[in-house]
């Protein structure tokens, strides 16, 4: 695996040491690959015995690393000539990595991600293939991380995905509704993808902050003047850890981002938040 990541640029890794349960246990930036490769089998060992999981998060000058998770049958067939590698990381789960000549476009990596039905939310880091898969739902066979197919050196340009039929259309950003006409019936909803891709890196080091990342959209919708009843609906239905959490958790995000809105001197209204009209 490790191999095939540096067929295609790859020169660092992230190393992520996270326990059956989810909590971080060690993180280290930029490890050289010669490094990680050399001491690999031995964070294996000590992972397996101590029900760890090691993930990695691949880095390269002049070349962007796309993640796409949980992808269906249909599409990764269609993905497959395309990327230079797919895991199968738990009975009946792939993801699938394609290597992009060029900086890192966050935009296009999140249409990609749209295009192919692929997780909105994939971190960018991945278990290591032959370790095992430590989660609770798993227990007490926890499923090994496999190879699925691998095809090293294989990069691919925006265009030849996007002629491929894989990347969604470029989405006009909706203007924000000016403070003198926000209406109690607003039609657009704030992009919780782009929260997502904004937000910093949770404390694990293997992912988006989600919870930060559903603090500003929460935000972003009140100040766009949604009802904050509206906001928690939907937030439901857009956040996965909103809908893990339940109800609580998105009143609690929406209570918070009102009275950030309010602090930042936007006036309450019966069913949410209004900003005030200027002039």
């Amino acid at each position: 695996m490790l191999d095939a990541f540096a067929s295609v640029g790859a020169t660092a890794f992230d190393l992520s040491i996270i326990s059956q349960s989810g909590e971080k246990v060690s993180f280290r930036r930029g490890v050289k690959l010669a490094d990680l490769a050399r001491n690999m089998p031995a964070l294996l060992t000590t992972a397996t015995t101590k029900r760890n999981n090691v993930i990695v998060r691949p880095h390269g000058e002049g070349v962007s690393f796309v993640q796409l998770d949980d992808l269906g049958a249909e599409t990764l067939a269609k993905l497959a000539p395309a990327v230079f590698l797919i895991l199968k990381t738990s009975p009946g789960n792939f993801q699938a990595w394609a290597a992009i000549p060029g900086a890192d476009d966050k935009d296009f990596a999140r249409r990609l991600r749209k295009g192919t039905g692929a997780d909105a939310t994939a971190s960018g880091a991945t278990r290591v293939a032959g370790s095992l898969n430590f989660k609770d739902k798993y227990a007490p066979n926890f499923p090994r991380v496999e190879i699925e197919r691998a095809q090293p050196g294989r990069k691919v340009t925006a265009a030849d995905l996007d002629q491929l039929g894989l990347v969604a259309a470029p989405e006009k950003a909706p203007a924000r509704p000016a403070r003198s006409q926000a209406s109690d019936s607003p039609r657009v909803w704030p992009d919780y993808a782009r929260c997502i891709d904004g937000a910093p890196r949770n404390s694990a080091g293997n992912g988006p902050d989600v919870s930060r990342a559903d603090f500003v959209w929460c935000m972003t919708a009140l100040d766009w003047g949604w009802p904050a009843a509206e906001v928690e609906a939907r937030l439901m239905e857009e956040s996965a850890k909103a809908s893990e959490n339940g109800e609580a958790y998105a009143a609690r995000t929406v209570a918070n981002a009102a009275a950030a809105v309010a602090r930042r001197g936007a006036t309450p209204r019966r069913q949410g938040v209004r900003t005030p009209k200027q002039g």
